[in-house]
């Protein structure tokens, strides 16, 4: 099984869980990782280059996925616009969208990077995008999915006991990722608050929502 992984500090956790979980040789040698941003896990997936990720909540339609996503409940940090001249993130095909359908114009940061730069310049003016839209809705923000296209019942497997309250990151990945990243590990702690992973009935709602909205709106 083939498994994309999104680089980021918001699923550090789930990777830390996952290193753990597949000490065994028997699903090591099922699981191979790719490493890439989401945009670009998204086209690896589409054409099944990959056989499951966690993938950009706008590219995740009608595929098969687990009750895990990348989820924020309010602002998030790492997903947030500098008002002004309208640039879209690379990265991000969700995060892009999500601007349009808050009627947001300005330039979108995703990721580390974005994480780097609020906590670089308190005094810019930044829009997190989570807040936004649990300001308008009242819900929280699914960012992406665990999708698959085989395998399902070893991802569900290997997934069943993941429970980001019980992973303890080890100090010499929270040093790694800093030094990679430029965010301290208090700053990377602190974030990881923040961030959730279990797709209940009302991250349900908002993700049907927000498909809903981009389907109105044209994306793909």
């Amino acid at each position: 099984m083939i498994f994309a992984k999104i680089d980021f500090i918001n699923l550090l956790p789930v990777h830390v869980y996952l290193k753990k979980r597949i000490q065994s040789n028997q699903i090591k040698s099922i699981i191979h990782y790719k490493k890439s941003y989401p945009a670009k896990i998204n086209k690896k997936f589409k054409k099944s280059k990959v056989d499951s990720a966690f993938i950009s909540s706008i590219a995740s339609r009608g595929e098969k996925r687990l009750d895990f996503g990348i989820i924020a409940r309010k602002d998030v940090q790492s997903v947030i616009l500098i008002p002004g001249e309208e640039k879209a993130d690379y990265q991000s095909e969700t995060s892009n969208a999500l601007a349009k359908i808050l009627n947001l114009n300005g330039e979108v940061l995703i990721g580390d990077k974005a994480l780097k730069f609020f906590h670089e310049n308190p005094d810019v003016e930044v829009i997190d995008l989570a807040l936004e839209w649990k300001k308008k809705f009242n819900l929280p923000f699914v960012f992406a999915t665990l999708c698959y296209r085989k395998n399902g019942k070893i991802l569900k497997n290997i997934m069943k006991n993941f429970d980001k309250r019980k992973v303890k990151i080890p100090q010499y990945i929270l040093n790694e990722y800093s030094q990679r990243t430029k965010v301290s590990n208090k700053n990377i702690i602190e974030y990881l608050k923040r961030i959730d992973y279990d797709i209940t009935k009302k991250e349900k709602i908002a993700l049907k929502k927000f498909l809903t909205f981009t389907k109105q709106k044209g994306f793909k």
